[in-house]
């Protein structure tokens, strides 16, 4: 899908306009597009179509390229997945393409931070200020990092209550997912760290000081996403060590339980087993040897019992 957009200006302000051909200044928007699509915007932004496709490659790292006046800039941004439990993320990669007349984003799918944009929920955004726009589109990453981030962590401490509770596997498994998506997490900020440090230090494209300025916050923000991610990480990880022991030692518990209970159990079954047989025996006679038998019984279990105690069996 490509979509075409232009900041326009009223009375009222700046607001952004969907346009059905391209113009100077506009906002080139493709969203999981075909070949045909890649063709038309690698045609408009002056570009071959393989540096567009790289932008489709789940696998394909950050980085940055320039070439004959255009700058292809692509960074992972971070995803829900859908139908996985809460808290489950990934990254995919963003490409942003810069000419002198437009700007291009190319996406796998729909991005929430481009959503924004478009939403109009940015302010002092102009599509005609390109690289107001890319610092912007990186600034607006980083915050969405930083927010999903947060809400992974409020997950996790969400997990950790029922496993309070209930010590099951399941639990485990969802903090093994949570564990995942900040490995995720951790690596792609990493990656996108290397490629705004190149863009600060190379500029790439033309900046103005206010510029050079929200770069700054963006590497600020994106450093501390990395910080989160890494501290967050390391919790989980020893959260679920820990609930694992817990888990093993509760086992241990219940079968050191069973094999005592099964200890005691088993003295009265060998006694009955005794007198039941076929053959010539003490007491065998006597009209209360019921009586006796099932005391000796009794007496032998009580007295295993306290021993079992005594060693904290039991």
């Amino acid at each position: 899908m490509l979509k075409i957009f232009k900041t326009r200006q009223n009375e009222a302000g700046a607001f952004i306009e969907e346009l059905d051909t391209v113009e100077p200044g506009a906002w080139i928007v493709c969203t999981a597009p075909d070949e045909a699509e890649i063709g038309r915007a690698a045609g408009i932004i002056g570009i071959v179509p393989e540096d567009l496709r790289a932008a489709l490659d789940e696998e394909e790292r950050p980085r940055m390229e320039t070439e004959e006046g255009r700058t292809l800039i692509l960074i992972d941004v971070p995803i829900r997945i859908a139908g996985e439990p809460a808290g489950t993320y990934s990254t995919i990669p963003l490409g942003i393409a810069i000419s002198d007349d437009y700007i291009l984003t190319i996406c796998l799918q729909e991005s929430l931070i481009l959503q924004d944009f478009i939403a109009g929920k940015v302010k002092t955004f102009y599509t005609f200020k390109k690289t107001r726009f890319l610092f912007q589109i990186l600034y607006r990453n980083a915050s969405y990092y930083l927010n999903f981030l947060r809400q992974i962590d409020k997950r996790s401490t969400e997990i950790e209550k029922q496993l309070h509770l209930s010590l099951r596997n399941e639990e485990l498994i969802l903090l093994l997912n949570l564990d995942k998506s900040l490995v995720y997490f951790s690596t792609s900020l990493k990656s996108n760290e290397v490629v705004l440090e190149k863009i600060l230090r190379f500029k790439p494209v033309r900046m103005f000081p206010e510029d050079e300025d929200l770069l700054e916050d963006v590497i600020i923000e994106n450093k501390q996403a990395i910080e989160m991610a890494n501290i967050y990480s390391n919790i989980l990880s020893g959260t679920m060590n820990a609930f694992a022991s817990i888990i093993s030692n509760n086992l241990n518990i219940v079968m050191k339980f069973l094999a005592s209970v099964t200890i005691v159990l088993a003295v009265p079954t060998m006694i009955a087993s005794f007198f039941g047989m076929n053959v010539g025996i003490p007491l065998s006679d006597n009209p209360i040897a019921f009586a006796i038998i099932v005391g000796i019984s009794m007496v032998i279990s009580v007295v295993l019992v306290l021993v079992l105690m005594k060693k904290r069996m039991l």
